[in-house]
């Protein structure tokens, strides 16, 4: 393990390796605004539309799914970031310690495609922001170059930014909290005033099943944060303490309930809008120019931030599967391939919330299978070698068979096969998919439960006895 000292200034240039113990002076109340700015979005004004016109829900059946949602998503989010203050490394970096050195390749390769789609999702929508302002503000109309400039630009934007690091991306999430939340409550009190709410009221309940499902679909896209949650709390102290769920669950949920509430009020004006060819555009026939412009470059500025946390992450993923390169050109290889899947997906395909739900659906079961099998891990460990984490040969404590935990890998594998069995999307559907579980899509849910139980049945994988760099941490702690 390497043992240069590394100095968090403006330019983070630490890679996956633990973080020392005297360098961990990152503090609790920091996360908040990170989890805030990972929900800026305005997709969740169209899925919370969807709830309304595809789910056929009324205003408080979808308060109650914009409630629970980023409470069971963002608690698991939270509860999985301890681990991040345990071991002071990446999440990826620590799944080593459950999947073997070579083991950990698969969960991590899987996990790392996925964020492809995911910042390409944000990107589209950051090129949409644009695209709307620029045609609110000077009349230009969209065209394929321009989209192809659009997205370049956003792209370009995420690159500089996730590349600068942890403390220029706390600074950036602390100040878009504070702006986008102050336009919020700008659109709000402007929708308060000029919406007929006997229409909203009047709306008839709909079933208890599309409550589920809704609830399963806004969930999804708080799963995906789970393996980068320790990314962002590797800088805390060991003694932090237990407010990491609360600021996870706090800092999204203060996001997804009015957003997901504004949008289902929204539906009553514009009834199509859950079925726009964007997510962006509704949004200048529903509120006059001087609220919807700057209402949008603080909405491009969250999604560029949440691009940006996952470029941050994807780059320790890249490293810690072998990409030998540091850590913000690691970035670059993400960087490119949203330009190219942005580029089909503003320009070949043709329904952009079908290609985005389809795709948080099957995102959900691939993070899912990890955070179980993790999960129960991290109950039953206090502590990570950072020796034997940084040692990718036979001497690692955390070779275990032939660089395999075969328990992990068992229960990883299996779990992910039952998801997708349940589990359906535009362009494929698994056999049980036709069930209430699949119906209601909680495919994902199905997908956790089964990784942790087989994963805590199966016998723990013995690790080689490490006991250097426990006295050394030990030490640490106590101040020696």
């Amino acid at each position: 393990m390497s043992t240069t000292a590394h100095s968090e200034g403006a330019l983070e240039t630490r890679g996956i390796e633990p973080v020392p113990h005297s360098e961990r002076h990152a503090r609790t109340r920091e996360l908040f605004p990170t989890w805030v700015a990972a929900n800026i979005s305005v997709l969740l004004l169209t899925m919370g539309a969807g709830l309304v016109v595809t789910g056929g829900l009324n205003f408080w059946q979808i308060l109650v799914v914009a409630a629970v949602s980023p409470v069971l998503s963002y608690g698991l989010v939270g509860l999985i970031s301890v681990a991040g203050k345990r071991g002071g490394s990446p999440g990826m970096t620590l799944s080593r310690a459950v999947f073997g050195q070579r083991g950990n390749f698969f969960p991590g390769a899987l996990i790392w495609v996925a964020r492809w789609g995911w910042e390409t999702i944000n990107a589209v929508t950051g090129a949409y922001a644009i695209l709307t302002v620029l045609d609110i503000c000077f009349g230009i109309e969209s065209n394929a170059a321009l989209t192809v400039v659009t997205l370049v630009a956003f792209v370009a934007g995420t690159f500089l930014i996730s590349g600068l690091g942890r403390k220029v991306l706390h600074v950036c999430s602390t100040w878009s909290t504070y702006l986008f939340g102050a336009f919020s409550v700008l659109v709000l009190v402007y929708l308060v005033a000029n919406t007929d709410w006997s229409q909203v009221f009047a709306k008839p309940a709909g079933s208890t099943a599309m409550m589920v499902a809704g609830i399963g679909t806004l969930a999804a896209g708080g799963l995906s944060w789970a393996p980068s949650a320790p990314d962002f709390t590797r800088y805390l102290p060991r003694t932090a303490g237990r407010a990491l769920v609360g600021h996870a669950v706090g800092g999204a949920g203060i996001v997804v309930l009015p957003l997901v509430l504004m949008g289902a009020v929204m539906a009553v004006s514009v009834p199509d809008l859950s079925s726009a060819s964007d997510p962006v555009s509704f949004l200048g026939e529903l509120l006059p120019t001087w609220i919807v412009v700057p209402y949008l470059v603080m909405a491009l500025i969250g999604m560029l931030l949440i691009n940006s946390m996952s470029m941050y992450s994807a780059g320790f993923t890249a490293q810690t599967l072998g990409v030998r390169v540091p850590r913000a050109w690691a970035v670059s290889v993400n960087a490119v391939i949203s330009l190219i899947l942005g580029y089909l997906l503003m320009n070949v395909a043709t329904s952009f919330m079908g290609s985005f739900i389809s795709f948080l659906t099957l995102l959900a079961v691939a993070f899912s299978a990890w955070i179980g099998v993790f999960g129960v891990d991290m109950l039953r460990r206090r502590t990570y070698d950072g020796e034997a984490l940084m040692d990718t040969g036979r001497t690692s404590a955390y070779w275990y068979r032939a660089g395999f935990a075969w328990q992990a890998m068992a229960a990883w594998g299996v779990a992910l096969v039952v998801g997708l069995l349940f589990t359906k999307v535009d362009w494929f559907s698994g056999p049980m998919s036709g069930s209430w579980i699949g119906r209601n899509g909680l495919g994902w849910l199905v997908t956790i439960v089964v990784a942790a139980a087989l994963y805590a049945a199966l016998p723990k994988a013995p690790v080689m006895e490490v006991t250097t760099t426990r006295a050394t941490e030990e030490a640490e702690l106590a101040g020696v």
